[in-house]
């Protein structure tokens, strides 16, 4: 028997790369069966029809957020990713709330009584939120300039910074920065540098995690805010995670120094930022397997 592939059979049945894996996922397709992460689907395999609501409803993780997102669902995985992708996003960079805070923000839009908070923690925070929304607005889309001037215009909006006149809010730095020590590139070389990655990187059909990888590296290396790049770096990791179908990520306080490693050493060896990536999915994953969502 003759096996087509993902690509093969969407093109066949004229339907995405990720509702065929979705259909093989739920077990929908007879014969189909996995080789490492590659599915094999008999060639004579018939397209699985929707018949009834339940067949409507939302199976993938991005469907699921969407879904959850549109109905205001409380407690579901959509929640999860708004406290624990703000918190630990934000804390990386500084942010003295605590999680319980940033999950009270979320949940009831105040702070505790009597907690004495930095007022741009709070505002970042609560932007945050926002981004998040945005990413899964666009999730399908391909990255553009645009979309990640809007990200950082989002992110920064009402912070102090946002007040200082060499501070361009959602636009490119216009002072040099470094990250970890080293510098990056410079200001008036920033947008043609960008230009050039988003041309490479969308010029790949297929993205891999590795793919994904290397573009969050290239883009931090730029370092094109003047604040903020870690951040809004992190949530095109998210986006791009799923548009591609592969299961996203969060780094956290435990991977926090790994994580920095893996970026500073990718140019020479990749294996400590991968491992490090693929050590938070193994959490994320956690995540779905309790709300019991199929990847």
């Amino acid at each position: 028997m003759k096996y087509l592939s993902v690509a093969e059979m969407a093109l066949k049945w004229n339907i995405s790369q990720r509702s065929v894996r979705n259909y093989c996922a739920l077990g929908r397709i007879e014969g189909a069966f996995l080789t490492g992460k590659t599915w094999n689907i008999p060639e004579l395999a018939e397209k699985p029809k929707r018949t009834n609501a339940k067949d409507d409803a939302p199976t993938t993780l991005l469907e699921i957020l969407k879904a959850e997102k549109s109905a205001k669902i409380s407690g579901g995985i959509y929640h999860k990713v708004q406290i624990e992708l703000t918190y630990n996003s934000n804390h990386i960079e500084g942010s003295r709330l605590t999680h319980d805070q940033t999950r009270y923000i979320y949940e009831t839009n105040t702070i505790g009584a009597g907690d004495t908070v930095n007022v741009d923690d709070v505002v970042e925070t609560t932007n945050h939120f926002r981004c998040i929304d945005l990413v899964l607005d666009h999730a399908e889309d391909k990255i553009t300039e645009k979309f990640i001037k809007e990200l950082h215009l989002i992110l920064k909006n009402g912070t102090s910074d946002s007040r200082n006149d060499w501070f361009a809010v959602g636009d490119y730095k216009k002072l040099p920065n470094e990250v970890g020590g080293k510098e990056t590139t410079a200001p008036e070389e920033v947008s043609a540098q960008i230009v050039a990655l988003l041309n490479q990187y969308n010029a790949v059909k297929e993205k891999t995690l590795e793919d994904i990888i290397d573009f969050h590296y290239r883009f931090e290396s730029i370092h094109p805010f003047q604040d903020g790049n870690g951040r809004v770096g992190r949530l095109l990791l998210f986006k791009e995670c799923l548009r591609n179908n592969i299961v996203p990520f969060i780094i956290d306080e435990e991977l926090k120094m790994f994580y920095y490693r893996g970026l500073n050493q990718w140019s020479s060896e990749k294996g400590y930022l991968t491992d490090t990536c693929l050590s938070a999915q193994d959490k994320f994953k956690k995540y779905l397997d309790y709300f019991r969502i199929v990847y």
